[in-house]
């Protein structure tokens, strides 16, 4: 399930174990630098690229895994 792996991401750059689908990722202490290692983390280990803004529009788990499932793009890796 692709929220699973966006949660884990998260999880690992955020340094946290405690994220909830519907936790913000700014309020979580997320920044600039980790938003681009999570990008990265997305092209890398699931092989789909999410633009920044999306990622400024969508700013919980659940809704960037939904953006994501939306492109249709995803592989398994």
């Amino acid at each position: 399930m692709i929220a699973d792996s966006v949660r884990a991401i998260w999880c690992r750059e955020l340094q946290r174990d405690d994220i909830a689908p519907d936790d913000d990722f700014f309020a979580l202490g997320g920044q600039s630098v980790v938003m681009v290692r999570i990008q990265g983390a997305f092209l890398e280990e699931l092989g789909v690229e999410v633009p920044m803004d999306q990622l400024f529009l969508n700013p919980t788990v659940a809704s960037v895994s939904a953006y994501i499932e939306s492109q249709g793009a995803v592989t398994s890796r």
